[in-house]
């Protein structure tokens, strides 16, 4: 039975450490109580095996954002400094929110952007009259989903990119997991793109460096595991032919899932907000987007 994930790491786990082939490597780094586990793919071999393009994966653990009143300034630092890693030093950024706000377990990416501290319209002296100093040029975009518009998130994307010229875009969605252990407590980032919807087998428009003609970072949290995944992972492999049909068209999110997308709203827009204005605070950048 093929397991549904969007985690790079999770994908590693089902094939084993011991039988991953060349070109794939998973090494973690702690940042106190933080674990940054890495998957670098590198050949084409690995692309086949992972299912994922060439590029790094960051996966970060955390507490469960459902669970946990804030994330700490630390685990904020963290994320920013592995985010910042990913992203040309300087030049105009694109913050890019997929999904359906409507939705709660989709609207991941729209409320973050929410919280996004767009910056390309202030500058020069205006910048400076404000206090804040020199600030990197940002942009923030929620296109929705081709339901509500008629056209693809990527087609707007797309435009918008050819008209402002970015240096990257960073692409934050809702993942999909086959552990449930992972759901609200796991964040990924990639420099390979994203194709949103693959997870649970709605694949679009893909963001690439190869259709955007840009650094693309993506970001994001797990917050569905898809039925046929969680029977078969909970009862030790396959499940009935007759009822596999059904579960495969059901996804299932925890019941918290309304706290779940509120405070990984906050913590990702935080650590982006920081990545990209790193001489502004964790605090200060807090009250500027309240």
């Amino acid at each position: 039975m093929n397991f549904r994930s969007d985690l790079a790491l999770e994908q590693t786990e089902s094939i084993g450490k011991q039988n991953l082939p060349d070109g794939v490597s998973v090494s973690a780094v702690q940042y106190d109580q933080i674990t940054v586990n890495c998957v670098d793919i590198l050949s084409a071999e690995g692309e086949k095996a992972i299912g994922k393009p060439k590029g790094r994966y960051l996966t970060v653990e955390l507490p469960p954002f459902y669970s946990s009143n804030q994330s700490t300034e630390k685990e904020i630092e963290a994320l920013a400094q592995e985010i910042r890693k990913l992203l040309p030093g300087e030049g105009t950024v694109l913050v890019v929110g997929l999904g359906n706000t409507h939705i709660t377990p989709d609207a991941l990416g729209p409320r973050t952007c929410d919280l996004i501290l767009a910056t390309r319209h202030i500058a020069g002296e205006l910048a400076k009259s404000s206090g804040l100093g020199e600030l990197r040029p940002v942009a923030s975009l929620a296109p929705g989903v081709l339901g509500q518009t008629g056209i693809e998130s990527g087609e707007i994307i797309r435009s918008v990119v050819q008209d402002i010229a970015p240096q990257a875009v960073i692409a934050i969605d809702a993942l999909a997991a086959r552990s449930l252990d992972r759901l609200g407590c796991t964040i990924q980032v990639a420099n390979s793109g994203i194709a949103p919807g693959s997870g649970v087998m709605n694949r679009r428009f893909e963001l690439s460096k190869a259709t955007l003609g840009v650094e693309v970072v993506s970001i994001g949290v797990p917050t569905v595991v898809d039925a046929a995944t969680m029977a078969g992972d909970m009862g030790g492999g396959e499940i009935p032919l007759s009822q596999r049909e059904k579960a495969q068209a059901m996804m299932v999110t925890p019941r918290e899932i309304d706290l779940l997308i509120e405070r990984a709203a906050k913590v990702l827009s935080l650590s982006i907000n920081h990545a990209l204005q790193p001489h502004i605070s964790v605090e200060d950048i807090g009250y500027l987007v309240s």
